[in-house]
């Protein structure tokens, strides 16, 4: 490497961790201009700030975050007075209106198990009937939603993909 990126180099690693005052960058990159770092200058320990936001030599100090006293901050604000201070969100949709034959689907496809659940929990003789209607019940719901079901494109998609671009 060249000697004024070794010296780069070694103040960076030197100056690892300590938190830079404004007036620090300034001097570290005149000091490694060719010339080997000064221990005094990137190393020193900082001193505390004072109110004024100054070291105690007089330097204005970095901050990389603010601290709010307690009770204080950023979100401390009072609301308007007109407002109650809730939020009532607006009325959902309406979900849409089924037809009959999806409302029987679904109790086929709902009731057809519990159908079968019910008669063990309550200890009832699975005759042929209720076997049939509840599995019957399940495979003809469910047969029935599947055909049923939309294939995704809108009512009014007239565009026939097959028939290339319209002009």
């Amino acid at each position: 490497m060249p000697p004024d990126e070794e010296a780069a180099w070694a103040a960076i690693v030197a100056a690892y961790g300590d938190e830079p005052t404004a007036e620090e960058p300034a001097e570290a990159r005149e000091k490694t201009d060719g010339a080997e770092p000064d221990g005094d200058t990137l190393t020193k320990p900082r001193q505390a700030p004072d109110e004024g936001g100054a070291d105690a030599g007089g330097e204005p100090s970095v901050r990389s975050f603010t601290v709010y006293a307690a009770g204080t901050g950023p979100r401390d604000w009072d609301a308007p007075e007109d407002d109650d201070g809730h939020f009532e969100p607006p009325e959902p949709p309406p979900l849409p209106e089924t037809d009959t034959t999806t409302k029987f689907a679904w109790l086929a496809v709902l009731g057809g198990p519990l159908l079968l659940i019910g008669a063990i929990l309550f200890q009832i003789d699975l005759t042929w009937w209720i076997v049939t209607l509840g599995v019957g019940g399940f495979l003809g719901g469910f047969g029935t939603l599947v055909a049923r079901m939309r294939d995704g494109r809108d009512e009014d998609d007239w565009d026939d993909p097959g028939r290339g671009a319209v002009v």
